[in-house]
């Protein structure tokens, strides 16, 4: 029995990818895990997951078989026929393919590179763990250098304490950034760390194109770097501000700044757990488990359950949800759900209420007819203006986001 020959239109297609003529494709890696292949551009950090014969047929495409000669070996191979244009032409929208006069990515040795092996060596991983044991020996013979909210408030001023905590934490989340990177950059990865904005906070963000081709073991370091550097510091502070304490027991004003900083290190700490929020464990789980895209499928899965709940036709196509996503989000889904949950409850209990008692207080100051002079009049005065612009600053935001991505409503 013969098998049917595969057809491909000879002439050149109007998006301008020959059937007769080999592709030209940017330097792409390859990462074999367990049947699926993770292919994808290190330069610009796009990847694709590929059934292992998808990955194979990119293979000869990129080592110069023309698309009818490489329809013709997929079919001889895998007794299937398949549309190899439409192959290409997918992943020409994922910016895999080169088209003339286009550049190819530079993948030489990258900056800084040097520097991130000798941070993270195994001379480094001593120097940190013995950091972390002075650390423990010191709260453990003073136990008032361990973290607490008493810490928060090294002033009285709470202006001061506003403005000092902003710019205090932007060296301290530069540092976690720089570590994501010099990790990367380590295993030879493009990282790139940039200023960016979320809301109307300015946020440093760390991009480590190519991580997803480096084997599994070595992605954790480089995720898990910003967590160690924030313990790392959290360490140093409060091993400086035991260093600078008194004989009476009591702080000097940069000692006690130290241990402020040091608690709201230790509480990005805590919110790195809240994983559903995309933080960095949540990036350890994905890695561990193999998933590929787990948080956008178990949005995706909870919206189903209750378009189904109200009897709705469903909004994702569970065809589209890779198989591990779609194992692992039946129970993941349940955690995100709870997850905004408890983030609710503790807004709701616990900062909402700390702001009202703060705004009461200052108001209350401001209106009372004993003021801590003049110095403390233009305290609340200025923290209320600094409290109140970032609301309205943040409401603004809200409305104008809101607006752009609102449908225009075409004109009669």
């Amino acid at each position: 029995m013969t098998q049917p020959s595969v057809r491909l239109d000879p002439v050149e297609h109007a998006d301008g990818l020959p059937a007769h003529q080999p592709v030209a494709f940017h330097a792409l890696s390859y990462l074999d895990d367990g049947g699926e292949v993770t292919v994808g551009r290190m330069d610009v950090g796009e990847f694709v997951v590929l059934p292992d014969e998808g990955a194979q047929l990119l293979r000869r495409l990129e080592e110069g078989m023309t698309p009818v000669a490489a329809a013709e070996w997929f079919l001889e191979t895998y007794g299937e026929p398949i549309d190899v244009l439409d192959f290409v032409r997918d992943l020409d929208d994922l910016g895999f393919v080169r088209h003339q006069g286009e550049a190819g990515a530079d993948l030489g040795r990258v900056r800084w590179q040097r520097l991130g092996r000798m941070i993270f060596s195994p001379a480094g991983a001593v120097a940190y763990g013995l950091l972390m044991l002075a650390w423990i020996v010191a709260m453990v013979r003073e136990p008032i250098l361990i973290p607490h909210n008493h810490n928060l408030f090294f002033t009285h001023y709470l202006t001061v304490l506003l403005l000092a905590l902003f710019f205090g934490q932007l060296p301290l989340i530069l540092l976690h950034e720089s570590a994501h990177a010099l990790a990367g950059r380590r295993l030879g990865l493009p990282s790139k760390l940039s200023i960016g904005r979320r809301l109307y906070f300015v946020v440093f963000q760390t991009t480590m194109n190519g991580l997803m081709a480096m084997p599994r073991r070595k992605r954790f370091l480089p995720i898990m770097a910003g967590m160690l550097t924030d313990l790392a510091a959290l360490a140093a502070l409060t091993l400086f501000a035991g260093a600078m304490r008194r004989g009476d027991g009591s702080f000097p004003p940069l000692a006690a700044f130290a241990l402020t900083l040091a608690y709201v290190t230790m509480l990005r700490l805590v919110w790195q757990c809240w994983f559903f929020l995309e933080t960095d464990i949540y990036y350890v789980i994905v890695t561990v488990l193999g998933c590929v895209n787990l948080q956008v499928t178990s949005k995706q899965v909870l919206r189903n359950f209750f378009d189904r709940r109200l009897g709705r036709p469903r909004s994702h196509d569970p065809a589209s949800w890779h198989p591990r996503d779609l194992r692992v989000a039946r129970w993941y889904a349940v955690l995100i759900a709870a997850g905004y949950g408890f983030l609710l409850i503790t807004l709701c209990a616990g900062f909402f209420p700390a702001m009202y008692q703060i705004l009461r207080t200052e108001i209350g100051h401001l209106t009372s007819n004993h003021h801590d002079g003049t110095v403390g009049l233009l305290d609340g005065l200025v923290f209320l203006l600094l409290a109140g612009g970032q609301l309205a600053l943040a409401a603004w935001l809200f409305w104008r986001g809101r607006r752009q991505q609102a449908p225009a409503i075409p004109s009669r």
